[in-house]
């Protein structure tokens, strides 16, 4: 297996989509608003890129680890 390209997913909660960027993947910059509907854009998107920048493996074989981070806070109930 060839090492992933990783890219982080971050919340951001007033434009009510996550967004999506890497270091290891030149250009990447997208958003959607769902996780999973990110992970399907990225799946077409990440390769596409690669191939642009002539960055793909000899294989073809993308792997991606997205990690996906939201903040939120927590109040306590009142009694």
């Amino acid at each position: 297996m060839n090492k992933p390209y990783f890219i982080r997913a971050e919340w951001d909660a007033e434009a009510g989509v996550w967004v999506a960027t890497s270091d290891d993947v030149p250009g990447l910059v997208t958003e959607a608003q769902t996780i999973e509907a990110l992970d399907a854009k990225l799946k077409s998107l990440v390769p596409e890129l690669l191939e642009a920048n002539a960055c793909m493996p000899a294989d073809g074989q993308v792997v991606i680890e997205l990690l996906a981070r939201r903040f939120s806070v927590a109040l306590p109930v009142a009694a």
